[in-house]
């Protein structure tokens, strides 16, 4: 019995912590997203550049993401 108890607090945690890392990423892309569109709302005309800058730090978080992820994934199933 021991043992199974062992092995449903295992794959909790690790549900638990896909889940933390899933709202992480929400909250960031929100701030990501609220920011770029405050600061093109302020400045109209550097909005180009705004966007570009939206994109690569919506890419270094996704990333961050699918390595949390990852690192979940192979603490459920190794």
């Amino acid at each position: 019995m021991a043992q199974g108890a062992e092995v449903l607090s295992s794959k909790a945690t690790a549900s638990l912590a896909v889940g933390l890392a899933i709202i992480g990423a929400a909250f960031g892309f929100g701030k990501i997203g609220g920011a770029a569109l405050d600061s093109m709302a302020r400045q109209p005309e550097v909005a180009k550049d705004v966007r570009g800058t939206m994109i690569v730090a919506a890419a270094l978080l996704e990333g961050a993401t699918f390595f949390g992820l990852l690192i979940c994934m192979i603490a459920l199933f190794v």
